[in-house]
Order: C-alpha cells, then structure tokens, then sequence
C-alpha cells in the first residue's frame, strides 16, 4: 500500500480550522491507519505556504501523494465525501 501525503492549510484555531484537524484525525485514522503522512500550515504563521500552494480559502486540504494532487475545501464534515474526493476507498490508494 503506498503512503499517502496531506496538507491541511487553517487560518489559526478559528471553528472551522479546529473543526477540520478533528474531522481530519479521524478520517485518516479510520481509513488510512498509520499510511499517511499530515502536514497542519496555519497561514497565519506562514502565508508564503499560503501563496505557494494557491490557496484561495481555508480550511483546504492537499492530499499531495499519490499523484494527482487532490484538493478539498471546507471543514471536511462530510467524511464519506471526503474520502471520495481524495480517492481513499479501499484498494484506491
């Protein structure tokens, strides 16, 4: 099974920024079980990352490897969609 990389990009600790590192917790506990690699870049600290990776709204989460990248906006509340969007079904990754 091959490693998967995230990036989670979060303004602070704002609701929806602590609503999608929790939300992301579990999905990759759940469905990535110690595959995963996970990033947090808060563009407060560090808005050069912001620009860098063309993020327009945060929370945004990058699943960066495997290729292609994948992007997903939002608090990732909608974990079965989320999945879905970052190809993380079983056997796709």
């Amino acid at each position: 099974m091959r490693r998967v990389s995230l990036e989670l990009f979060v303004t602070g600790y704002s609701s929806s920024s602590r609503r999608a590192r929790e939300n992301l917790r579990r999905i990759t506990s759940e469905h990535l079980k110690g595959r995963c690699d996970v990033s947090v870049i808060d563009i407060t600290q560090d808005p050069g990352a912001a620009a860098a990776a063309q993020i327009l709204a945060t929370p945004t989460l990058i699943r960066k490897a495997p290729p292609p990248a994948r992007r997903v906006i939002g608090d990732l509340s909608d974990s079965d969609r989320v999945v879905e969007l970052l190809g993380l079904r079983a056997g796709s990754v």
